[in-house]
């Protein structure tokens, strides 16, 4: 296992990352890949991008697809989870993607198929003046619906399917894995939020998703984080990672913690949340995971600059020294 990082394209984080000894990164420019001309990336972009990254010695490990969590108006490919019939023109546009990243010699693919962004509430006081990202569902549950609402589980169901009939083998075909986030935060089954089911927002959903397709190349950005906040205990979490690491379905991680759980719960440092990180790590070394592992969601402190350096310089370290004491058990 290593520290990674997901970071912004800008020369200064990419010093940043390399001072800190993080060596692979997920990171990308926010345009000139192809997508405004053509909805698609080009390899040759991509190919750029890559040789600038590895030009401060760092790694292109992973980016992400422009299937975002942003939100699906804020999507390029958004009829691929309305359920539009133009949703296989945003398909083949995927593939042709897929097909670029390979071509850049880029291993591993992040996404997300969801239709409601992260859904947050007010941040919430942490120790010394710093803030934490904050959900409370019972302060968001009369939230009006959505204009597209409902999307009922079925449809999100057959939405999702339908994706991963078509992708994962062209992702197979080119030899790039394909990591889905989950959804972030659950809600309750049968009822979501603003008319939105997020199927993928239960253990039991993401296991019918990884159960889409028994490829090899697809899997999961697993983000401890989010399966943290679907459990009502930290033990739910360490079965989890035994559960998707013994089946070699965890590409990539995003390491963090939170106080508190289900429908409820705040994004805290990783030193003072209800998992036991540790733990965690020794059970991902359990299931034979030897891949990133990457802060996220970092608090905010107003010491800090915009994009947290201090934080992420904390993360960094906490994650290092824990790997390496996990690893020097033996």
């Amino acid at each position: 296992m290593y520290v990674a990082s997901q970071e912004v394209y800008e020369d200064d984080t990419l010093r940043f990352l390399k001072q800190m000894g993080v060596d692979h990164v997920d990171t990308l420019p926010n345009g000139g890949l192809g997508l405004e001309e053509d909805g698609y990336w080009h390899a040759d972009a991509l190919m750029r991008v890559r040789e600038h990254v590895e030009s401060f010695g760092l790694t292109l490990a992973a980016v992400h697809l422009p299937l975002t969590s942003a939100g699906i108006e804020r999507q390029i490919w958004p009829n691929i989870m309305l359920g539009t019939p133009e949703r296989d023109r945003d398909i083949e546009k995927v593939c042709k993607s897929i097909e670029a990243a390979a071509e850049a010699g880029i291993p591993l693919l992040l996404y997300n198929l969801a239709i409601l962004p992260v859904v947050r509430g007010q941040r919430a006081p942490g120790r010394g003046g710093i803030t934490y990202s904050h959900f409370d569902y019972e302060e968001m549950k009369d939230d009006p619906p959505l204009p597209y609402a409902p999307i009922t589980a079925h449809m999100a169901w057959e939405r999702i399917a339908y994706f991963i009939e078509r992708v994962i083998p062209v992702a197979e075909e080119f030899g790039v894995k394909m990591g889905c986030h989950q959804h972030d935060p659950g809600m309750p089954p049968g009822v979501g939020y603003r008319g939105i089911e997020r199927v993928l927002g239960s253990i039991e959903g993401v296991k019918r998703f990884i159960d889409l397709s028994d490829s090899p190349y697809h899997g999961l950005n697993f983000c401890q984080g989010t399966i943290a906040e679907m459990c009502t205990s930290p033990e739910q979490v360490y079965d989890a990672i035994r559960y998707f690491g013994s089946r070699k379905r965890i590409f990539w991680v995003h390491f963090r913690n939170i106080r508190g759980g289900y429908l409820k719960f705040d994004e805290v440092f990783p030193d003072e949340g209800d998992i036991d990180m540790i733990k965690a790590l020794r059970t991902y070394k359990e299931v034979g995971y030897d891949g990133a592992i990457i802060p996220d969601h970092v608090p905010h402190s107003d010491l800090d600059t915009p994009h947290g350096h201090r934080a992420r310089a904390f993360c960094f370290g906490y994650i290092k020294a824990a790997i390496q004491a996990v690893e020097s058990e033996g």
